[in-house]
């Protein structure tokens, strides 16, 4: 798949005087990208677009340059003790992505400039939990892959990463284009994950990111530079013929990766959930969807402030689970299942 090029790029003031920024803009003049300034994310209106699903296109090809004023870092469970942003939102169109709960009113894509400033923030707070190690996410928002060819920003976190004796580093994504990182500095400090999912899934509900292959190559070169490697099985959707899907699935992993099935490959499953204000606005963005969101289907489970997440009922989120994992011990009997949730 092609690298995602933006139609048009707000710069929000002092932006373009960092290093960050000097790249971006760069990259803008080399590809004739119109240039635009704004205050604020917030301040960005009239994208074109006659409608709910034109404007939502508009945004989601529109980049937005700034810098990330708050400094406290969120708690990330259960996959690390914090999180940060290289980025909000993903040039990705996923139509069960959980940022339309969070973003859905802002689907453009914001990256930010102030590396230096995060990097001092995430030391501090390394600090504090000396002499334990401190694991951050820094893909829970966005995938800084899908932007890192105008950006760079994933590889100075990867190589600034590299440096510390008790930072780790995890990121996910579902892009292939990790050339640029395979040279980094890493020193087996970052965890690289890619999401994957049956090839039903791929199809129907996820848009304008690479196919399975691309990611598995993507995953076998990762691998090969040395990055520890671990896989997101997300979200598990039990659509008609699920359990054959995901058999598909693994072993395309093992024809990838057999040469790491004695590794400790790390594994997260995750159910679909959906929130009642993401359905209503993946509707309104997707009215031929075929998501399956009945609320009277499903299971309540109650997330951070309050929200109410619909899962899969209990038995069938137990058949997912044992499922899922007999297949991932059959291929790779050493890895590690993390957490199904």
């Amino acid at each position: 798949m092609q690298l995602w090029t933006p139609d048009r790029v707000y710069f929000e003031p002092s932006a373009k005087e960092t290093s960050v920024g000097k790249r971006i803009l760069a990259f803008c003049e080399d590809k004739n990208i119109p240039i635009l300034h704004t205050t604020s994310h917030n301040q960005v209106r009239g994208l074109p677009g006659k409608d709910e699903k034109g404007k939502y296109a508009a945004a989601k090809k529109t980049l937005i340059v700034g810098t990330k004023k708050s400094m406290q870092l969120e708690v990330c469970k259960p996959s690390a003790h914090y999180q940060f942003s290289l980025m909000t939102n993903c040039p990705g169109n996923c139509e069960y992505c959980y940022l339309f709960t969070t973003q859905g009113k802002k689907p453009y894509v914001r990256v930010y400039v102030n590396m230096e400033q995060l990097f001092n923030t995430i030391d501090k707070y390394i600090e504090k939990r000396l002499p334990h190690a401190t694991m951050f996410e820094a893909a829970s928002t966005g995938d800084p892959l899908a932007v890192e060819h105008i950006t760079g920003t994933l590889k100075d976190t990867i190589e600034h990463f590299g440096t510390l004796h008790r930072g780790r580093l995890r990121v996910v994504t579902k892009f292939s284009n990790v050339d640029p990182l395979l040279d980094a500095k890493h020193h087996g400090h970052t965890r690289f994950r890619f999401s994957i999912n049956s090839s039903h899934v791929i199809k129907n509900f996820e848009h304008n990111v690479d196919d399975l292959e691309e990611r598995l190559k993507a995953a076998e070169k990762i691998a090969r530079a040395g990055y520890p490697l671990g896989f997101i099985i997300a979200p598990i959707i039990l659509h008609e013929n699920w359990k054959k899907g995901y058999s598909e699935m693994m072993e395309k992993l093992h024809n990838y990766l057999s040469f790491k099935e004695k590794s400790t490959i790390t594994f997260e499953l995750i159910q679909h959930r959906f929130t009642m204000n993401a359905k209503k606005i993946i509707e309104e963005r997707f009215p031929n969807t075929n998501l399956e969101m009945n609320p009277y289907r499903r299971a309540k489970k109650w997330g951070k402030y309050g929200r109410v997440k619909y899962v899969y009922k209990k038995e069938e989120a137990i058949e997912a689970k044992e499922y899922i994992e007999k297949l991932i011990k059959k291929h790779f009997p050493y890895s590690h299942i993390q957490y199904f949730t």
